[in-house]
């Protein structure tokens, strides 16, 4: 019987779940987009996450050459850190640790903020005023997540390389034109698309997982912590997920 019940509350969270979706996909009318809170998102998604990002994606091009360097170096093959680097960054590390840290400081921020509003009753005083809360509050915020995490990810992509290059040059010293040369020659077009292809997907959930969590949270204020909480943890679970299906689906398309 407990299992029932919980299978019956799992059933029924996907289904609220599946209305929010379409409540939100109704509401995709870029027409109607009110455009200064959608930019008012911009900024506080893309321009305030700046500086983590750029900051992890140096440290991570840089451990990472550091960290291969040597074993490369025992099969003569140092000169391939700088392509080896940049594919693992290109294809991978760069979009996953994007989103992910995204998701523990946009996600949980997006969930805080609504859950809030929810407890001081404000998204009730939209709906009853008349006001499309849903267009407002949810479409600005995930159209924000779905440009922005994109471009955050190209941040810490470019800044990886920078660090890879420092990793370098403090250890066996390498001409910069040649480093990056060899970082940008051993990409190729199908490395490329599917990375910034899936960082769209990334974006969605991390915006939408935000949205519907902190939207349903409870009216105690203890409901914004545990919205923000379970904000993080499932849009980490669905960008691993997400990942797995793109990294499937790549290697079917693409590398077979």
């Amino acid at each position: 019987m407990a299992t029932k019940t919980a299978l019956d509350r799992s059933l029924a969270k996907i289904g609220d779940q599946g209305y929010f979706l379409l409540s939100v996909l109704k509401n995709l009318n870029l027409r109607d987009l009110d455009g200064n809170e959608f930019m008012s998102q911009c900024y506080s998604i893309g321009y305030k996450s700046f500086g983590i990002i750029a900051v992890t994606g140096f440290v991570l091009g840089f451990v990472l050459t550091l960290q291969t360097l040597p074993t490369l170096k025992g099969f003569g093959a140092e000169s391939y850190v700088p392509s080896m680097v940049s594919i693992s960054m290109i294809r991978e590390i760069g979009p996953v640790i994007t989103a992910l840290i995204c998701a523990g400081k946009i996600s949980s921020g997006i969930g805080a903020e609504l859950g809030s509003m929810k407890v001081t009753e404000q998204i009730d005083a939209m709906e009853i005023s008349g006001a499309n809360a849903i267009q407002y509050l949810v479409t600005t915020r995930i159209l924000a997540c779905i440009l922005m995490i994109p471009l955050l990810t190209l941040v810490a992509d470019g800044m990886a390389f920078i660090g890879g290059f420092a990793g370098i040059n403090i250890t066996i010293g390498m001409n910069g034109i040649l480093y990056f040369q060899k970082s940008f020659f051993a990409l190729q077009f199908s490395d490329i698309l599917p990375a910034i292809i899936k960082t769209f997907f990334f974006g969605f959930i991390i915006g939408f997982i935000g949205c519907y969590k902190g939207y349903k949270s409870g009216k105690g204020a203890e409901s914004v912590g545990r919205a923000a909480n379970a904000a993080v943890v499932s849009a980490s679970i669905w960008i691993i997920i997400l990942d797995a299906i793109a990294v499937e689906l790549t290697n079917a398309l693409v590398y077979r």
